[in-house]
């Protein structure tokens, strides 16, 4: 499992739900998981009904298990004026130029920056240790743009690092690039099945993949029940209105004649849906991809719905993992935790 999950999808397709019913599920039996937010859109604080996001980490939730979330929303200016003072130690003076307005200069003649600086925080918590040489987080997931933004939004500190060939630009760029790039990153895709999202996915895999951006799961969110089984189904497909009649008359149901037409009719577009669906799973199956299922939540995705998401995600197996080659083993119940929260 890397250690590093960046969550995209469409717009509308519920990403920002599924990076935080994430960041639950991976938290399970002690593990430590930051999640983090990159629009500026405040989309985390909402789900855990918690105040305002600071630029600063901060524990939003607790799991099964004992574990944490920590959230962050990451700000691109005070990113900057972070980099500045760890690079060239300014101090008074980053605040001065913040002042000045330079902070807005630098972003906007040179846009790559802004995302070098967002990511590039993100990297950083991935990386960070403790004094005991433990990593202060299990696991970074970020609520990352959308599918349509996402490859030039993680691989433009390759652009960056052309544009600056040495210093300390270049060097924070690459160092960049090797986490993005690498087994401890992976890259899930959000989508409906509906055929806009899912060939807006198909379209992002591709892009992602030419860029050697590594590819994770496809998370197909909202996926409403079948309510009626395969001979129903069939049944609601063709002309069985006459038998569909008798069937109600013999139940004893009065009236059945003005009943027919209507049943069938929602019959009929639950088995037009259920059609369409299949359609599109196929076009996913063809991804070679994993992938993973959430159910639509009929009341809306209150604090209590991310925590059955989080379950979800744990009965497909998202979160179960113990360890790895690295040495990287779950905190348990009680745990020493990592300094830089």
């Amino acid at each position: 499992m890397s250690r590093f999950q960046v969550v995209s999808g469409k717009g509308g397709t519920g990403k920002t739900t599924v990076a935080a019913a994430l960041a639950l599920a991976l938290a399970t039996e002690g593990r430590r998981t930051l999640l983090v937010e990159v629009e500026g859109r405040q989309g985390i604080a909402q789900l855990f009904e918690s105040e305002a996001l600071p630029y600063e980490e901060r524990r939003i939730a607790v799991a099964p298990g004992g574990g944490e979330v920590h959230a962050l929303a990451i700000d691109a200016e005070r990113a900057l004026l972070d980099y500045l003072q760890m690079f060239y130690k300014l101090g008074s003076a980053g605040r001065a130029l913040k002042k000045l307005g330079a902070i807005d200069f630098a972003t906007t003649i040179a846009p790559g920056v802004r995302d070098v600086l967002l990511t590039g925080k993100a990297c950083e918590a991935v990386r960070r240790k403790d004094k005991q040489g433990r990593f202060v987080y299990d696991y970074v997931i970020m609520d990352a743009p959308p599918t349509g933004r996402i490859t030039r939004f993680l691989n433009v500190n390759d652009e960056v690092a052309g544009l600056a060939r040495i210093g300390p630009i270049h060097n924070q760029a690459q160092a960049v690039m090797r986490v993005l790039k690498s087994p401890e990153t992976a890259v899930h895709l959000v989508t409906l099945l509906e055929e806009m999202p899912v060939q807006e996915t198909a379209d992002g895999i591709a892009e992602l993949r030419a860029a050697e951006l590594p590819v994770g799961r496809i998370v197909v969110n909202m996926v409403r029940p079948h309510l009626l089984d395969e001979d129903a189904l069939r049944t609601a497909s063709g002309n069985r209105r006459k038998e569909l009649a008798k069937t109600l008359t013999r139940a004893g149901v009065t009236g059945s004649a003005g009943l027919v037409r209507p049943l069938l009719e929602q019959a009929a577009e639950h088995a037009q849906r259920v059609g369409l669906e299949r359609e599109q799973r196929a076009v996913l199956a063809g991804l070679g991809l994993p992938t993973a299922e959430l159910p639509l939540m009929g009341e809306g995705v209150s604090l209590a719905a991310l925590y059955e998401l989080a379950e979800e995600f744990r009965k497909q197996g998202v979160g179960d993992e113990t360890a790895d080659e690295a040495g990287r083993t779950p905190r348990g119940r009680g745990a020493g935790r990592g300094v830089g929260s």
